[in-house]
């Protein structure tokens, strides 16, 4: 079973608060909001799906990579990987 459908409700959590942040920017606009607002905004958008994204990477390199043979090395190739990621994607 894939790790997405495994993580479902907590993915699916994340996006809906996506949405509610995509939501609030689009009124702001609207609203003609200081740009220094709408900047923010739009870092916090970008935040949330990056971690989204950092999660879905996560899982599918988890369930895809390490569940095979030697997982103990894979496991520790991949964490390392992983802090790699994690770094870029702040």
């Amino acid at each position: 079973m894939a790790h997405t459908i495994q993580d479902k409700k907590k993915l699916q959590a994340r996006v809906n608060r996506i949405q509610g942040q995509l939501s609030g920017l689009g009124k702001m606009l609207e609203q003609e909001a200081e740009c220094d607002l709408v900047l923010q905004q739009i870092a916090a958008v970008r935040g949330a799906v990056n971690g989204l994204m950092q999660i879905v990477i996560e899982g599918h390199l988890r369930d895809h990579l390490v569940h095979e043979a030697d997982q103990t090395q894979r496991a520790a190739e991949l964490d390392v990987m992983l802090k790699v990621l994690k770094a870029y994607m702040k």
